[in-house]
């Protein structure tokens, strides 16, 4: 059953090409193969069909933004380090991924060995307001919610049924995906979601909304506002969607890919049986060919300058000069407009060492309890760290105790001086960093979007200024993929349409 509902989306393709005439697209081109630029790939050939070539560019390594750093003969994630278990096309990934490896299908790599889920292992949080900890979890659940209700009232109550509230919402998005409805812009996504609260969501901060509901200013500084520093980087300042997505996903179970998330990302690209470019794309040029447009995309890689013509581009990858991207765009009218706005620099420290407990208020490191601690504004020189496992290992992995050496990962706006290296380790071995333009700076006074630049030009990463996350840019990828393949055929009443759930509730 799962085969076949994957080779309906093959098989309308053929049903598309046969009612218009029209044929399929020869050559579409992904710019980058992080989680975003390996799903669109993948999601490109179930629509399109497996006849179609896919150049997927990339200049770094396949992964992007989901990565793994060794230490000590151990790999461990410096990315995305977990995801949630709502997070349904990150499943649907593995799922194929260990279904192609389980059938000696597409490639070496998936014969010998399948993706698997790693759940994560347990361990008690705690959050730092830079003199004392302000909130300990136990390992008793009705002692933690005592503890919330305590401290807070029914503060945690409100937030908790405020984040169901966008994420019932939210998940809508799966059903109209499954129906082959597409969106052209952020807004008309959001829209179609929650219409008008969604739009005003990423207007309005998180603060404000939260008040709105009833949740004390007393909450949101010490717990709303220590999550969003370890997933963002920012203060309850930042819009309310993209922090409701941020709390959703420190709710709930979490798991990860076991040997590492950007697994996913080759292992797509091997089924997808994608071209890989190791490249830099500098430019994309708009040709016309017989009232169609064909695009040249630019490139540059050891062997000098090259370039190459096709029917669809997806840029798949920040386009902000703070990300590090120098694309242009040449022979369009009106020029390509793209998103302004600085990003999120984050820097990721893999600290092999002796954790100093007596800075959290615990002399003898044996009794220091907590495997992840969150800060509040509070020192302003670290956001987050928590006690890291290798990879590979499954859930019965033994957690080092206090008093042991253990890898850290520490999570700051800045690299970490020696100084307040000591200050947060009694001794290491080692120090390892990766630094990240991790994400667009959040404002409640951007401006939403587009994903389609041009006619066959789309921007993936438009989604990311609404909010930020390894599920949010699946779901911009099977987007863009559907948004790509109903205008290639000219189904246009499956874009941007409105009141969807009606919609789907009558097809159903």
């Amino acid at each position: 059953m799962a085969r076949a509902a994957r080779l309906l989306p093959a098989l309308a393709a053929l049903l598309a090409a046969a009612a218009t005439g029209d044929a399929r697209p020869s050559k579409i081109a992904v710019v980058g193969a992080g989680v975003g630029g390996s799903a669109v790939a993948h999601f490109l050939q179930q629509h399109f069909g497996p006849r179609v070539q896919i150049d997927v560019f990339e200049k770094g390594t396949v992964g992007g933004r989901l990565a793994t750093i060794s230490v000590n003969k151990q790999h461990y994630e410096s990315g995305a380090a977990s995801l949630h278990s709502l997070s349904l096309h990150m499943q649907d990934f593995v799922k194929q991924l260990d279904g192609a490896a389980e059938s000696g299908g597409e490639g070496p790599c998936l014969r010998s060995h399948g993706l698997r889920h790693r759940r994560e292992v347990g361990g008690r949080s705690a959050i730092f307001n830079g003199e004392s900890l302000v909130l300990e979890e136990t390992d008793w659940y009705l002692l933690n919610l005592f503890r919330l209700w305590w401290h807070y009232g029914i503060s945690f109550l409100r937030l908790q049924l405020w984040v169901e509230e966008v994420m019932e919402k939210f998940m809508r998005i799966y059903k109209y995906q499954a129906h082959g409805y597409a969106f052209s812009g952020v807004e008309e996504l959001l829209y179609s979601l929650g219409e008008a609260a969604f739009i005003n969501m990423s207007r309005r901060s998180v603060a404000e909304s939260l008040l709105r509901v009833g949740v004390s200013q007393r909450f949101i500084d010490d717990v709303v506002s220590a999550v969003l520093r370890a997933s963002y980087g920012q203060s309850a300042a930042m819009p309310a969607f993209a922090g409701a997505m941020s709390l959703a996903g420190a709710q709930g179970s979490l798991w990860s890919v076991e040997g590492g998330n950007k697994l996913v990302c080759s292992g797509l690209l091997k089924l997808t049986k994608a071209n890989v470019i190791h490249a830099t794309v500098t430019s994309v040029t708009l040709q016309q060919t017989d009232g169609k447009p064909l695009y040249q995309v630019w490139y540059e890689n050891e062997a000098g300058v090259g370039s190459d013509y096709y029917d669809i581009v997806v840029i798949a990858t920040p386009l902000h000069p703070d990300s590090g991207s120098s694309i242009t765009f040449g022979g369009f009218d009106p020029p390509i407009a793209v998103a302004q706005g600085p990003f999120q620099p984050t820097v990721v420290s893999l600290v092999h060492g002796y954790l100093n407990s007596s800075y959290f208020g615990f002399p003898d490191p044996k009794l220091f309890p907590f495997a992840t601690i969150l800060t509040t504004d509070f020192p302003s020189f670290f956001l987050a760290l928590d006690n890291l496992c290798p990879v590979n290992v499954s859930a019965s992995f033994r957690r080092r105790q206090p008093q042991e050496a253990a890898v850290w990962r520490v999570r700051s706006p800045q690299p970490l001086l020696r100084s307040q290296l000591k200050t947060l380790f009694r001794s290491y071995y080692s120090v390892q960093t990766a630094e990240w333009q991790a994400h667009p700076v959040h404002s409640p006074h951007g401006p939403l979007p587009r994903f389609m630049l041009h006619d066959q030009l789309f921007h993936l990463n438009a989604l990311e200024w609404a909010a930020s996350s390894v599920e949010v840019t699946a779901v911009a990828a099977k987007n863009v993929a559907l948004l790509a393949f109903n205008r290639w055929y000219q189904d246009l009443d499956k874009i941007d349409q409105k009141d969807l759930m009606h919609k789907v509730k009558t097809e159903l």
